[in-house]
């Protein structure tokens, strides 16, 4: 079984890092030299788009699972044009797409599942939604089979409340009410692969159990590292971007119960507690 992988991310990389060995081939794709050589020195062969697709294209249609990792912007996809157009018939073809649940919208902290209707909030979670709906389309036109996983906050090695603690840079947001859902990468990683064995197709949460609200997670990691816990600093005097607005506009639960029952999958670091005690290790 081989591996193409279309945006070499950050979840994207962890996946091929710790699942390589289930696959006999592993490409990426990358626009510049710098990742090029990341690709190079994991392992893996890179497919240079911004220079010719004659690889691209024979990677796309040799491939038994297709990794679609790109962040979509007004556009669209910037891959789902390449793939149409190279393979209009992509029977047995697995893709597996990474979104977010940023996708469900504001619910005021109530539960959210798969079975929820979508109502994105910010410009680009709607971009997501589209991406997700453009996919749908291709999959069920060329024959393919398609995953769609709802990913939430996404954590894990360089990219957590350790690191801005470390770095001194760490806020501790307080907006009354507001929870949010957090995804170990490594969990990320697990659940790619429990899709790949088992689905035949469908949308997943990939989340962690317990919502929580984002100063806890400070607090907590300030604990574990010894440190002073930043003091609170209020959502509305705060000075954030357009972005960093928009995710504090979105407040909802989101349950993993589906592909823990239907793919047997459950998180390695079940709550921020877990996973910032490991995180708090590493060297």
């Amino acid at each position: 079984m081989t591996l193409f992988i279309l945006g070499f991310g950050y979840s994207a990389s962890h996946f091929a890092a710790l699942h390589a060995d289930r696959f006999s081939a592993v490409a990426a794709t990358c626009r510049s030299l710098a990742s090029e050589e990341r690709i190079v020195e994991a392992g893996f062969t890179p497919v240079r788009i911004d220079l010719d697709l004659t690889a691209f294209a024979a990677w796309l249609r040799t491939a038994d699972v297709v990794l679609l990792s790109a962040a979509p912007d007004e556009a669209g996809d910037p891959f789902l044009p390449l793939v149409r157009a190279v393979l209009p018939a992509a029977a047995g073809k697995r893709f597996v797409y990474l979104s977010t649940v940023g996708v469900y919208g504001d619910h005021g902290g109530a539960w959210v599942d798969e079975t929820t209707a979508p109502r994105p909030v910010s410009r680009r979670s709607r971009w997501r939604l589209e991406a997700e709906d453009a996919w749908q389309t291709y999959a069920r036109a060329s024959g393919a089979t398609l995953d769609i996983l709802r990913l939430s906050g996404i954590y894990g090695p360089g990219q957590s409340a350790i690191d801005t603690l470390k770095a001194g840079t760490a806020r501790r947001l307080i907006k009354p009410g507001q929870v949010f859902n957090r995804i170990h990468v490594t969990d990320i990683a697990h659940a790619v692969a429990a899709v790949i064995d088992r689905s035949g197709g469908g949308i997943w949460n990939v989340t962690d159990d317990e919502p929580a609200p984002p100063q806890d997670v400070v607090a907590h990691a300030a604990g574990l590292l010894g440190l002073p816990v930043p003091p609170d600093l209020p959502f509305e005097t705060a000075e954030l971007s357009p972005m960093a607005r928009s995710f504090y506009g979105e407040n909802k639960r989101v349950s993993n119960a589906r592909i823990k029952r239907e793919l047997g999958w459950s998180p390695t670091f079940p709550t921020y507690r877990e996973g910032m005690a490991g995180l708090a290790k590493a060297p």
